[in-house]
């Protein structure tokens, strides 16, 4: 909202402007987060939950069964860790089980997979070999194949996508070293030539998973300015940046992988630092348009983020499994260490929470399938939620192990023991909450979204740009819609809850209550706050987290109550779902204490001092590095 503010600064503003151009402005399919965040709970979206069919669940096991075969023979993870190769012939065999084009349709040579058999397979891979699966999704979720599914002609398809049914690998290049979260800072220029027929890209490009190993590359560039003229004469033209992307062989002269980046965990994964000099791409290999290369990666992160909450959904279902089996062996003081209270405390948190992300990793994809629903809100909460909870899961599982699990799997081997490696998944799952937007951005990112049916409502009154009759236009629609909206938010009951299990129907109507309750608070934020709003982001991370613990207690609810009705022999999913619902309930009712109630304005005035380096003597007595 401080686009509208009049002290914003020319450079934020033009950043601004420039997120805001490249965004989706329309919400075209039903969002059941859009509404829950402005007070009216849409049972109906998500209950009953989504199930695959019959024939693509069939589909998809045969294919699971397969590549979990071809993993424990062939493929070993820890040797992988310590070498920071994925063999050669692992990759081969991948590519002819058809795991670089599980989404490639089949008349393309792919296996034409939905993407909750997508999901599917990155659950089961991120479960085994964590490099693996970022090989097999920075590939198929933002790599080439998805955006040329999403955006791409019949030719650029007829061209590209049978050489992924082959093996061939892809990637995404957009970072730089200048330019992560804010891309109107980004350098790489591709220049048309004189003809118009090409464009030379020159620049580089970093932390390009799969880059040093790709034989197509999704390049986003800065192509010349749109001119835009203004309606009083020439000298009231606008220039706009633009960004656009392009297709990129790397065969194609000009192109070099500078360096290979090394990180804490996912030591197999080739990410590259990658320079770009005078390489000549032709016109046709653009994407989507001119100019609208940051609106395609911003739509194609939209499903590309589903795979995240997918890996660390196998990445914490592997450690509740290691967990449980070594509370159950490990004894202590005569008993096993999980009927101490401390460690069972930790192993029902890590259970409630991966079956709430269990529920989450189905329903979003069955979502995203159904080409019916926009889930633009759903898969960033999803990868906000699973990131963030498969962290700390993974965290807990090392707590329980205790120095057996921050020893290595080589060590432990060994000297002859179980030689789970708890420290390289630890290591591996830690970059989830960075990578496709950390969870700051997401948190941003949600509240925008978010907020967009009440900016939509009030941005003329903000703007500067609009004249004083545009204004109170403006502001007679929005008394009118706020008149009748405002007052339904305060009403204990205004929609009909879902028919599910009686002993889920108290969670569903507090869904629903809170749900309004929110929707109150966002409007009194906005009251109050104004332009400023987007500033407080204490506020709008408050506000995010509500909604979030929201939707995943939605989320839980109709996946239990699926399980209850439909699988007998997992009538004991209520226990779950029960324990995450009152887990989240009590996080809720902290976050709304606290949005009247916190330290706010202390923790950010002792943070600009420390700035300021008026508590630089709290730095003493350390070798320090400059």
């Amino acid at each position: 909202m401080s686009l509208y503010d009049k002290n914003i600064s020319a450079e934020k503003k033009a950043s601004l402007e420039f997120a805001e151009q490249s965004r989706e402005t329309e919400w075209k399919y039903p969002s059941f987060a859009l509404q829950m965040f402005h007070g009216h709970v849409d049972w109906r979206l998500i209950h009953p939950i989504p199930v695959q069919s019959a024939e693509d669940k069939r589909k998809g096991d045969g294919f699971l069964q397969k590549l979990e075969t071809f993993l424990k023979n062939n493929l070993d993870a820890n040797a992988v860790d310590e070498t920071g190769i994925i063999p050669e012939d692992v990759m081969k065999g991948l590519a002819d089980l058809g795991a670089f084009a599980i989404k490639v349709p089949e008349k393309y040579g792919g296996l034409g997979m939905s993407q909750v058999n997508y999901n599917r397979a990155i659950h089961l891979v991120a479960s085994y070999c964590g490099s693996t699966a970022v090989l097999l999704s920075a590939h198929q979720s933002i790599g080439v194949p998805q955006p040329l599914k999403l955006f791409g002609t019949e030719e650029q398809k007829a061209k590209y996508l049978p050489m992924f049914a082959k093996g061939a690998i892809s990637a995404f290049a957009l970072t730089e070293a200048q330019a992560g979260s804010d891309p109107r800072r980004m350098t790489t220029t591709a220049t048309p030539t004189e003809d118009g027929k090409h464009f030379l890209i020159n620049g580089e490009k970093l932390w390009c998973t799969n880059g040093n190993i790709a034989q197509v590359i999704v390049v986003m560039a800065v192509t010349p300015a749109r001119i835009v003229h203004g309606f009083a004469c020439q000298e009231a033209r606008e220039e706009h940046k633009q960004i656009t992307a392009f297709i990129v062989e790397t065969n194609t002269p000009g192109f070099e992988v500078v360096h290979r980046c090394m990180f804490m965990g996912l030591h197999g994964i080739q990410n590259g630092l990658l320079r770009f000099t005078n390489v000549k791409v032709p016109r046709e290999n653009i994407i989507l348009g001119e100019g609208e290369g940051l609106k395609l990666a911003l739509m194609t992160l939209n499903t590309g983020r589903l795979t995240l909450p997918a890996a660390s959904t196998g990445i914490s279902k592997w450690c509740l499994h290691i967990s449980r089996q070594w509370s159950l062996e490990r004894k202590q003081w005569g008993a096993s260490i999980g009927e101490h209270e401390s460690i069972a405390l930790k192993l029902g948190y890590m259970a409630s929470h991966t079956f709430a992300m269990d529920a989450l990793n189905w329903l979003t994809p069955a979502m995203a399938d159904d080409k019916n629903k926009d889930i633009r809100l759903e898969a960033a909460i999803a990868k906000y939620f699973c990131t963030h909870h498969s962290w700390r899961i993974a965290d807990e599982t090392l707590q329980i192990r205790g120095g057996q699990g921050y020893e290595t799997q080589r060590s432990l081997k060994a000297r002859g023991q179980h030689d789970w490696p708890v420290e390289r998944v630890l290591r591996d799952v830690r970059i989830n909450t960075i990578i496709e937007g950390t969870s700051e951005i997401m948190h941003l990112f949600i509240a925008r979204e978010a907020l967009d049916p009440h900016l939509d409502k009030i941005k003329a009154l903000l703007s500067p740009k609009t004249s004083i009759a545009q204004k109170l236009a403006a502001a007679l629609r929005a008394l009118r819609y706020y008149s009748l909206w405002y007052p339904r938010t305060w009403l204990p009951f205004e929609t009909r809850g879902p028919e599910m299990d009686s002993r889920l129907k108290p969670y569903s109507a507090y869904i629903q209550h809170t749900s309004r309750c929110l929707g109150r608070i966002i409007f009194h934020a906005m009251l109050q706050h104004q332009k400023k709003l987007e500033a407080k982001q204490a506020i709008l991370n408050r506000i995010v987290d509500i909604g979030v613990e929201l939707f995943v207690m939605a989320t839980c609810c109709a996946y239990a109550d699926y399980l209850l009705k439909n699988k007998p022999q997992q009538a004991n999913a209520f226990d779950l779902a029960d324990l995450y619902c009152r887990t989240a309930k009590e996080r809720i009712e902290q976050l709304l204490h606290s949005n009247n109630n916190n330290y706010d304005r202390q923790t950010l005035r002792v943070a600009k001092k420390l700035l300021a380096e008026e508590y630089e003597w709290l730095e003493n007595d350390i070798v320090k590095q400059t």
